[in-house]
Parts: structure tokens; sequence; C-alpha cells
């Protein structure tokens, strides 16, 4: 089976490198069309557009998008519900609030078209380490597809599922990203109290990392990467105290305040990340204004602005 690719980022162009490695056939588009080459010299066979590449499938045809959440995934699944037949299926693997999925899933449906929703994590290390992938759709049509998804897996036998029907595969992954938030905050915070105590104790910080990694209960993954960053930059001194956050988190913290399912840790690290964009935020002054008005209670002047 000759698998579509729509969306040659970096994560959907590795993605096709492993497929490609794997043996797969692929033909490709995206709007780059320097990605589209690039992908070309590896093994895939090129489309000038959406209506090509669908041109280039043998039916039943499956077609993989790896594009941003929002209007963007809408046109091209539209565009696809108008040249895909029933029988065919798309597959969306990228990070897709499930709600949308819901929707497309339905409106594909009307046409006999599959969705399936891959939910993937591995991002830059995919290529090499495999990619964990949350699917969910139709059954048969995850069985027919299914030694895509193997291809892609850290292994045939491991780190991918059929984890429900069709917006079970992206809700899967929001709820990942958000004990992703999670687990990254709490790293964040123990290591920032290690260095407060770091010229008390003489910390080598780099090096508790390392312990760390084996045999701790809190070993994993985000600490090895840890390690990584503090053998790069022992100080972190190279970068700035401003993290961004692409949506998953929000989603996820919004459904637990729609389900009434608390999630204190996963919301107080969006929170944290929100904050560590702010300089000098209104709030933290407000709260040194009351004090020095209810208590006398001594404040810092604002410097030059």
């Amino acid at each position: 089976m000759k698998l579509g690719m729509i969306g040659l980022g970096r994560m959907g162009a590795n993605m096709t490198q492993r497929l490609l490695l794997a043996g797969h056939q692929l033909v490709v588009y995206d709007q780059n069309a320097e990605a589209v080459a690039a992908s070309g010299a590896g093994g895939a066979a090129a489309a000038a557009s959406v209506a090509d590449l669908v041109d280039k499938l043998e039916a039943p045809r499956a077609v993989w998008i790896m594009l941003p959440a929002g209007a963007v995934t809408d046109t091209v699944i539209d565009e696809l519900a108008g040249l895909l037949a029933s029988g065919d299926a798309v597959i969306d693997g990228g990070n897709a609030n499930y709600k949308d999925t819901l929707r497309r899933g339905e409106k594909l449906a009307t046409r006999g078209i599959d969705l399936l929703d891959a939910g993937t994590s591995g991002g830059i290390w995919g290529l090499a380490e495999g990619y964990s992938l949350m699917v969910g759709g139709d059954t048969g049509a995850f069985r027919r597809l299914e030694p895509i998804f193997q291809a892609l897996a850290p292994a045939e036998n491991k780190g991918y599922s059929h984890v429900g029907p069709t917006g079970a595969g992206h809700f899967t992954k929001m709820v990942h990203n958000g004990v992703e938030y999670a687990l990254m905050q709490a790293y964040a915070e123990g290591f920032e109290l290690l260095q407060a105590k770091q010229a008390d104790f003489d910390l080598d910080l780099t090096a508790i990392a390392r312990t760390w990694q084996h045999g701790s209960v809190v070993r994993s993954w985000l600490l090895d990467l840890a390690v990584r960053a503090l053998e790069d930059d022992p100080g972190l001194e190279s970068l700035a105290a401003y993290v961004d956050d692409s949506g998953e988190g929000r989603w996820t913290v919004n459904e637990s305040v729609e389900l009434a399912v608390p999630t204190p840790a996963i919301t107080a690290a969006l929170y944290q990340r929100f904050r560590s964009r702010q300089d000098e935020p209104f709030g933290a002054r407000l709260l040194a204004a009351l004090r020095n008005q209810f208590g006398g209670h001594a404040v810092r002047e604002a410097g030059p602005q």
C-alpha cells in the first residue's frame, strides 16, 4: 500500500524518513517545495498538489496529515473529502483538539471515509527512537493501516495502540501532554531548589541529575534530557526564563473544568508557563502595594522602563 503524507515540517519529514527506511512507499506534498524535494531525494514520490497526491495513490487510499491545529487542518481535510472515496482513510497525526476531530470525523463519515486520529509523541527523537502512537478510529481501518503504525512505533509490538473510536486518539494525546507539563514543572522546581542551595553545599546539579538516572523512582526520559541540557550549559545561562505552550495544556485544563475532574498539578504547571512570559507582572506589583498599604511594609521602586 502506498501512503500519502501531507505536511513535511520537521516531525512530518522525520516520520516520512522512518517509513521509507521501513520499506513503505510514500507520496508526499507540502507547500514548501524544498521540503518535498528533500523527501523525494530520500525515496518518496513528489506531488504537486493535494489533488495530485490523491491521484498517485491506489484504492483503498490512505493520507496522513501532519499540520498545525485549526483552520489549516480543516482546509486540507475539506479538500480531501472532495477527492477521496468511500473506503479511503485520513490519518490526522497533528495535535488537534479532539472536539474538532469529532466534527471532522462526522463530516468524512458521510462520504464513507474513515478518520483515524493518531496522537503522536516523540518529537525530534522519533526518527531514531520511534514514536508513541495513540490511535482513535474505526477498528477495521486501524487494522488495515496497522503496518504503518508498527513502522513508526519503537517496535512492532509496543509503543502504539488503538485507544478507541474517532476522537479518542487526540483526547488521549491531550491528556498525555498535560501530564508532560506537570512532570516538566516538577523537575524544574526541584532543580531550582537544588540550585538555590548550590553555593552552601557545593552541589553539582549535573552529577545529581546523572545519579537520579539510575535506580531512582524519578528516572525518566525527561530526566535524561535534563542531563543533556545541564551538560551543554550547567547554569543554563544561555536561555531566557520564557516557556511557551502550544495549546494541549490549555485544552487539558479546560476539559478538567468541564468534567469537574481536579487537575491541580497540570493547571499549576500551565499557569507557571504563563507567568514565565511576564516581565514585572501586574499581580505581583499589586501584592507589593497591598502589603505597603495595610502594613507599611517596604517596597522596591520600579526601575527605568
